[in-house]
């Protein structure tokens, strides 16, 4: 048996959050020291194994674990069941320049400044574009300084240019010739797949395909939603032939997912902000469902959850930006209000608005003392001691998760982004 843990990385995002936490509507504050357990390095998989769909799926429900492999997925989740999948798509996030007196840059993209915020539309750029960045080797590098590097897109030479704009808040400007190309299309050309930093190794050109889910369609993240790597076009066709119903949102990953906490207070962290991408059709969608909510991945039941808490804002008339803080679903505000009428609330605030995608961002930190309104089944990896992952796991399966961890490594489950994959039921799901 595997276990999947979720990469740690950095945060830059700006936090909102109540700095007193006594308004909190919380029986108990874990602490971290009570989400910690020894992860061996040869339970952490290095690389994918050959076949996407060859990984072991650990199934836990009602305190009951059974092992299979991920191809069995189509036949042990219940007909009843809408999967909602992340389509976000990994962007060679990692860039390298090389100073004319031979000193190495290499830049990462983390969150577009401008001309927009929206990662697919800086994406799609086709002028200047501004990005925070995490700066390697920042000390060789001056504000103001321009640096530059040749590369080649469509067989031809293009020229980019990376100009520091800010020390403190790694404002990078990138300009390329000739313009009319976008900057997805330099990136793709020129980046390197952003592997996660505990594979300890570089990406080579399997990542490219294999650190990306076959459905992916949307660019921008720099972390894969990894548990959405076992699936294979044979596995979603067989998944459809269950008339189980496949769902897409876009959460675009950031560095942030791979933050370890390091406050034994775990409401200290500082959670990062991501992206998140609806289409009116989603939301209607999901309104409709009767069944089970199984959630690809826990940025797809991130997103889900923090949907169902703009429809509550919605519906208590605070404000109408789509944004949730770290801590807005521990106020006590929702008033039991159901996941069909947080939908319908936000359904009509599209059609007042004439929207037909909402965008959003959230940093919602989900833990122990959670309660989960819209998903009863994720399937995902097995994550790293002492993460923010850890800790949803651990609110998703009522504390349960140290006896589902020690079970996958009892079986020799492999870990982490490229490791194997389990099924949890949060509650007893619908037959």
């Amino acid at each position: 048996m595997l276990q999947a843990i979720e990469p740690k990385v950095l945060i830059f995002a700006p936090i909102s959050e109540p700095k007193d936490y006594s308004i909190l509507h919380m029986e108990i504050t874990p602490t971290l020291k009570d989400y910690d357990y020894h992860l061996p390095e040869a339970f952490i998989a290095k690389f994918p194994l050959k076949k996407r769909d060859a990984s072991k799926l650990l199934h836990y429900e009602n305190g009951k674990i059974q092992h299979f492999h991920f191809w069995d997925l189509p036949a042990i989740l219940p007909a009843n069941t809408h999967l909602v999948f992340n389509d976000t798509k990994v962007i060679p996030a990692r860039l390298h320049f090389r100073k004319s007196t031979g000193a190495a840059i290499e830049l990462f993209l983390l969150t577009p400044l401008r001309p927009s915020t929206l990662i697919p539309q800086s994406m799609q750029s086709h002028g200047p574009v501004v990005w925070e960045c995490m700066v390697g080797n920042l000390k060789r590098w001056k504000e103001g300084e321009e640096i530059e590097c040749v590369i080649p897109v469509n067989q031809k030479n293009v020229l980019l240019r990376a100009k520091l704009l800010s020390k403190d808040t790694k404002e990078v400007e990138f300009r390329w010739e000739p313009a009319e190309l976008t900057f997805a299309s330099i990136v793709e050309a020129s980046g390197e797949v952003p592997l996660p930093p505990y594979l300890n190794r570089k990406a080579n050109d399997t990542d490219k395909l294999r650190y990306q889910t076959v459905y992916s369609k949307t660019q921008g993240a720099v972390a894969a939603p990894t548990a959405g790597l076992h699936f294979t076009e044979n596995t979603l066709s067989e998944i459809k032939k269950r008339k189980i119903t496949l769902h897409y949102l876009t959460l675009h990953v950031g560095a942030g997912t791979f933050l370890p906490i390091k406050h034994q207070n775990i409401l200290d962290h500082p959670m990062h902000r991501e992206q998140m991408v609806f289409s009116k059709e989603n939301i209607a969608n999901l309104c409709s469902t009767k069944g089970n909510i199984v959630a690809v991945g826990t940025t797809s039941l991130r997103s889900l959850e923090s949907l169902y808490w703009y429809g509550v804002k919605l519906i208590s008339g605070t404000n109408t930006e789509f944004h949730v803080d770290k801590l807005e679903p521990y106020t006590g505000n929702e008033k039991n209000i159901s996941k069909e009428k947080s939908f319908e609330a936000i359904l009509s605030h599209l059609e007042s608005t004439n929207q037909t995608y909402l965008i959003g961002t959230t940093e919602i930190f989900i833990f122990p003392g959670y309660r989960f309104r819209v998903c009863n089944g994720l399937v995902t990896n097995f994550h790293q001691p002492c993460s923010t992952l850890i800790l949803l796991i651990a609110a998703f399966t009522h504390q349960q998760w140290r006896e589902i961890y020690e079970e996958a490594l009892n079986k020799e489950y492999r870990f982490l982004s490229y490791g194997d994959s389990s099924l949890l039921w949060n509650n007893k799901r619908y037959q």
